[in-house]
This record gives C-alpha cells, sequence and structure tokens, in this order.
C-alpha cells in the first residue's frame, strides 16, 4: 500500500483517539448508570441497560471501586401458624397452575420495618407472580386481617386480578381470618397457602422483601411509620414497578413487561381478524 508514514500516524493517532474517547464515555456511563439505581444494579442489569458487555461493565466497576449493595442469603422465614384454624391446599404444589397471563396468580406476605424508636411497622404486598409486579400494597402499625384486606382491596380496585385468579401467601393468622377468607369467596378467588413450616412455597414473596430491604432499607431504620409509607410508595411505585430490570423478564421492568404482552397481544388479535 503506497501511504505515506504522516497519513499513517495520522490514521493511527485518530483511532487511538476515538478508542480513548469511546472507553471513557462508555466509563462515564456505566458510573451514571450505578449511582441512578443508587447501587443497586450489579453488572449484568448495567450491562443489560447500556447493552454492552458484562466484561466493560466489571472493568469499569473495579477501575473505580464500585460495588453493588448485595441481598443477603435467602434464610427461612416462617409465619407463627400455630392458631389452630383451617387452613388451604397448596394450589402451586408442584409447579401447577403455573399463571401464562397478568392478575392470573398473586402472592401476598408481610415483613416487619424497623422504626427509629425500637418499635416496628409492617408492609404487606401482594404480587402478580407472572409479571413480578406489586399491585398492592400498604404499610401499618399493626399487623391485623385489615391489613392484607386493605392491600387485596386496592389491588382489586386498579383491576390487577383476573377472574378466578389464585391468591397465595403463607398460614399466617391474618390470611386465615375469616373476614380476609370472606372476601375471596364471595369474590370468586381461589386461596391457596404454603405447607406449613415451609416458606420456600411463598418463595417468590420471600425473594422480594430480601431484595427491598436489601436495596432500599439497607440495615437501616424509618423515621416513623409516615416516613416508611413515603419512602416504600417511592421505591416499590416510582422504581420497581416502572424502571427496575428484572432478569426473570428478559430485563424488562414489570410495567414494560405488561405492555409488550398488550402489544403482542393486540398484533395476534389483528392477525386472527385478517384470516378471516
Amino acid at each position: 500500500m503506497k501511504v505515506n508514514r504522516s497519513a499513517y500516524y495520522a490514521y493511527v493517532s485518530r483511532r487511538t483517539y476515538q478508542a480513548s474517547s469511546l472507553k471513557t464515555s462508555c466509563a462515564a456511563s456505566v458510573k451514571e448508570c450505578f449511582w441512578f439505581h443508587r447501587r443497586r444494579y450489579g453488572t449484568r442489569r448495567i450491562a443489560a441497560e447500556l447493552k454492552i458487555g458484562r466484561f466493560t461493565v466489571r472493568n469499569v466497576l473495579r477501575r473505580e471501586n464500585l460495588r453493588a449493595i448485595q441481598a443477603k442469603s435467602f434464610k427461612p422465614q416462617t409465619t407463627d401458624s400455630k392458631h389452630g384454624l383451617p387452613v388451604c391446599a397448596n394450589l402451586l404444589q408442584n409447579g401447577a397452575n403455573q399463571p401464562k397471563g397478568c392478575g392470573e396468580v398473586l402472592v401476598g406476605d408481610i415483613t416487619y420495618l424497623h422504626l427509629a424508636d425500637g418499635s416496628f411497622g409492617y408492609l404487606a404486598c401482594l404480587q402478580d407472580k407472572f409479571t413480578r409486579r406489586i399491585v398492592g400494597w400498604k404499610v401499618a402499625e399493626r399487623m391485623t386481617a385489615q391489613l392484607v384486606i386493605d392491600v387485596f382491596n386496592q389491588a382489586r380496585r386498579r383491576g390487577l386480578i383476573g377472574k378466578g385468579a389464585i391468591i397465595h401467601t403463607d398460614q399466617g393468622s391474618q390470611y386465615v381470618a375469616v373476614e380476609y377468607r370472606r372476601l375471596l369467596f364471595i369474590n370468586g378467588f381461589r386461596q391457596s397457602m404454603s405447607r406449613r413450616g415451609n416458606c420456600y412455597d411463598n418463595a417468590q414473596a420471600e425473594s422480594f422483601f430480601s431484595r427491598f430491604k436489601a436495596e432500599l432499607v439497607e440495615n437501616g431504620i424509618f423515621e416513623s411509620v409516615e416516613d416508611a409509607r413515603s419512602e416504600v410508595f417511592s421505591y416499590i411505585e416510582g422504581y420497581y414497578n416502572r424502571i427496575r430490570l428484572h432478569s426473570g423478564l428478559n430485563y424488562q421492568s414489570p410495567l414494560e413487561f405488561e405492555k409488550q404482552l398488550k402489544l403482542k397481544k393486540l398484533n395476534d388479535s389483528a392477525l386472527e381478524v385478517q384470516r378471516f
């Protein structure tokens, strides 16, 4: 190739500069993503959001000494179910009745929240098993049957529980309360419960709380129930449902996943109409 020396070195210099600029830009994007998600994203989710390789992300985080929040290892925690009241069978046991769409199966649970005065608040949630969306939640000062009733009614008012849906929880006294069971029965919903002492039967709900406590609380405490309610609203409605990528949803947020499901359903309906 007849290329003079100055032209060649100019070309090499230009390529080196472009590569360096690209590397700097990539590092900046990784750091911006890391801090935007408040240390909640590791290499997999950052790589998925930025559409770059995990090796690149890992190098940037290591070079900048950035480390994502790690959820604690899952530890079995069972609800005291020594209440002597009748319980329901596990309708999800051995992979039965797995959902194929929104609102078919919902899982619920309750967790405690540490408060600054040494007392506790309580968070009850209801989550769509298929889309991972938190469809109903409430923070209260007491852990009563009314707490889980309010959560269920919130999800139903939003239209996020399908007809004849399965509502799966543990055997906690709130979920076996007559008022709660009557509410499900008269509205045509099927109640399902984990086996006694087997928290893995409700692993998805347990997993959400583990992630919630790591990403929002991170071993901290809330000033009051009102403070907890505000922070939980911001996390669930503003971040978890709308923004946070889930590996089980092909790295989409629950709301984005639901949107894609609706688009697919519309497209399938349009194709069906065209056939006729």
